[in-house]
């Protein structure tokens, strides 16, 4: 989730967009989604939406915008400084307070576990625990946690009021936060009953438009909840990648001949495609940090390989991150290097509807958890 801000211009050839899919733009379960320069005006590739959170049980109610929309991550996080309400406290069977360190790819957010109904699109959860970013009330970020990254838990430094987590697992602490009450959960994160769950929870689709090679100012999309539960979201003829234990698959690269990254992933909180390393005719920026910045676009290819034996090779290409179009925030062709995985990020997303299902879910291809496009 790096903020970039382009300028000058471009021209780009060569260049291979898939087809942009029918984008569901109604329905109970559609929540409009936008990749825009953010609530700090200067995010490229970052996709948003607005989320309506409730004091539980109440019609007391806030909404709020420039939510990130995250497929690499769980749950709803909040900044405080965005949020109005006063809501409860989530705590352990002792009554402490539960508070989360939340570690990501370029930071970690810290804050308190609190309850909230949420509501996105025409659905409603019943108090959900989020977490509010930032918390003055939980100033004192523990060392074991700020040890592991920067913490980000200001507007400057998260650049979005929020990361909506729509990932493939139920919880975001792995098979501890799923043990039983009193065998060791710590009572962090708790799994809704079906009766306040809203049915469309079997995964969500992201569906954005391609954009050109130039990029475009801004563009719109839908964020779809459920798979296999609604006319408007059926898996159809989508090619299917289930996943392992840690929620990867596997990508080679280049797609001929290449290195096998069996911990590879799809996730719309990435602004770029980020992989490899730094060569002559892909070298780093030297102001654009963390991307790269060639003397003319450059296209590649990578074969994507499912643990269900699915494979698909994909074209993209990777322009100049320091010649980007300043008027522009979204774009196709923005990557960085990152040498031990594959992390297809936003750029992926435009043009086509990529599924995620979530673990233990079923749908008509099986249950998840898995990616599909």
């Amino acid at each position: 989730m790096l903020t970039i801000v382009g300028c000058g211009g471009r021209t780009s050839s060569g260049r291979s967009n898939p087809n942009s899919n029918p984008i569901a733009t109604s329905g109970a379960n559609v929540q409009p989604i936008a990749v825009n320069s953010g609530p700090l005006g200067n995010y490229a590739n970052g996709v948003f939406t607005p989320v309506t959170i409730c004091v539980p049980g109440t019609s007391n109610c806030q909404t709020i915008s420039g939510v990130l929309v995250d497929t690499g991550s769980y749950g709803l996080r909040l900044l405080s400084s965005a949020v109005s309400l006063s809501l409860p406290q989530q705590t352990t069977a002792l009554g402490t307070p539960i508070a989360e360190c939340a570690q990501f790819s370029d930071g970690v957010t810290w804050g308190p576990v609190k309850a909230a109904d949420v509501k996105l699109a025409s659905e409603q959860a019943n108090s959900v625990p989020i977490q509010i970013i930032g918390d003055p009330k939980f100033s004192a970020v523990p060392s074991s946690c700020s040890s592991k990254a920067t913490p980000m838990d200001t507007l400057q430094t998260l650049a979005a009021n929020g990361i909506l987590g729509v990932g493939p697992f139920r919880q975001d602490c792995g098979d501890q936060c799923a043990l039983p009450v009193g065998a060791g959960n710590p009572g962090v994160y708790f799994q809704c009953p079906s009766s306040t769950c809203p049915q469309d929870n079997t995964g969500v689709i992201v569906e954005l438009p391609a954009v050109g090679p130039a990029g475009a100012p801004s563009v719109n999309g839908s964020l779809v909840f459920g798979i296999d539960t609604q006319s408007n979201n059926a898996l159809g003829s989508a090619k299917v990648f289930t996943l392992n234990s840690s929620g990867n698959f596997t990508t080679i690269y280049p797609a001929s001949g290449g290195t096998s990254y069996p911990n590879s992933f799809i996730d719309s909180g990435s602004n770029g495609l980020f992989f490899g390393t730094a060569t002559p005719t892909l070298p780093a920026c030297s102001k654009a940090t963390g991307f790269y910045c060639p003397s003319s676009t450059q296209n590649f290819s990578a074969t994507q390989q499912g643990r269900n034996g699915t494979s698909n090779t994909v074209n993209f290409s990777v322009a100049n991150a320091e010649s980007l179009n300043s008027n522009n925030f979204a774009f196709d062709d923005l990557a960085g290097p990152n040498a031990n995985t594959f992390d297809w990020g936003l750029p992926f997303f435009f043009g086509r509807n990529v599924f995620t299902a979530i673990e233990s879910q079923p749908t008509s291809a099986g249950a998840g958890p898995f990616w599909a496009y």
